[in-house]
């Protein structure tokens, strides 16, 4: 998950409120400045006498040439590492990308940070931004929060849909309205999820309600943001989620509220890249998988043939995190 500190200095409260208005992970300013923060908004400061301590939590490190790696790969192992890179060249940026450095790099304007973030077609996962600019905060907030991974999503063709009886149901409510088109991915297995929409189509009978997905029954996974997948079960208030829509954009929702009820259960299988994949869904109306074009489409008129998106990935999972190793789910 991409993150960005923002370096206010001098002291500013105009910057530090657009900073924390705009979802900045952490805010550095000079010794004797944290307080102040603090009574703005929650948020992590990086200063001398800060939440994360400058020269012992978190350290600037000059990069001079390739000889400076494995030193700073050593290094950001243990502590927050910025760099400064003196002539601002990617190829350092990708080496240590390339060589697993977890590093923060300082950018002081738009083109920058974009840049920063592209590298490797991964980029860097962490940036700090020096804040002399509100319209250029404002910007690279804004891009650093609608920019998550895309996830790549593939159709699946549907082969049956059988009724199951009751099971524990769980419905994830998030502080996000979500538009048609978008949901979350859920599935029986790791490796595939199916696309479930949000509930923002109108019916007779329920108002549509564009912050909810019903998602599926406790033992289905979710992606969340990171990378990392968890069990509907799991989750619970201000936990967060990945919100995806049918292109595979992606961005971070926030859990308002879980609700786990007993509710009638349907099974859905499907075939994607020549092998069958199951999800277990609500058997009802308001439940809807996507189509490729991002219409939501009810379970209870799903017929064989009709094509609806997953996300497919290789390899397994290990509490949440993917790793390359054979996992055979059914």
């Amino acid at each position: 998950m991409r993150k960005i500190w923002v370096n206010i200095d001098p002291w500013d409260k105009h910057m530090v409120t657009t900073a924390l208005e705009g979802g900045a992970d952490g805010i550095m300013v000079p010794k004797g400045y944290s307080e102040k923060v603090k009574k703005l908004g929650r948020i992590d400061t990086i200063s001398e006498d800060g939440d994360l301590k400058l020269g012992k939590d978190v350290i600037f490190y000059t990069i001079k040439s390739s000889d400076d790696e494995d030193e700073i790969v050593k290094l950001s192992q243990s502590k927050k590492v910025i760099l400064h890179c003196q002539d601002w060249t990617v190829i350092p940026l990708e080496n240590l990308i390339a060589k697993g450095a977890d590093v923060i790099v300082q950018v002081d304007d738009f083109k920058k940070a974009e840049t920063a973030f592209g590298i490797l077609e991964k980029g860097v996962q962490h940036i700090l931004f020096h804040a002399t600019d509100m319209v250029q905060l404002k910007q690279v907030l804004s891009y650093v929060r609608s920019k998550q991974d895309n996830i790549l999503l593939e159709t699946a063709q549907i082969q049956e849909i059988t009724p199951l009886g009751m099971g524990d149901r769980v419905c994830v409510d998030t502080c996000t309205s979500m538009v048609k088109g978008q949901g979350m991915l859920v599935g029986n297995t790791s490796h595939v999820m199916f696309l479930v929409h949000a509930e923002t189509v109108s019916n007779p009978y329920v108002a549509p309600r564009p912050f909810r997905v019903n998602a599926g029954p406790v033992h289905a996974y979710t992606k969340v943001p990171g990378g990392r997948t968890r069990y509907l079960s799991e989750l619970s208030a201000g936990d967060k989620v990945l919100i995806v829509d049918f292109k595979g954009n992606t961005v971070t929702g926030i859990v308002g509220r879980l609700k786990i009820e007993k509710r009638p259960l349907m099974l859905v299988r499907a075939i994607v890249n020549e092998k069958e994949v199951t999800t277990i869904l609500q058997n009802a109306e308001t439940i809807r998988l996507t189509s490729s074009e991002g219409n939501p489409i009810s379970v209870v008129n799903l017929n064989p043939g009709d094509k609806v998106l997953v996300a497919v990935e290789k390899g397994g999972r290990h509490f949440g995190y993917k790793i390359d190793e054979t996992i055979t789910e059914r």
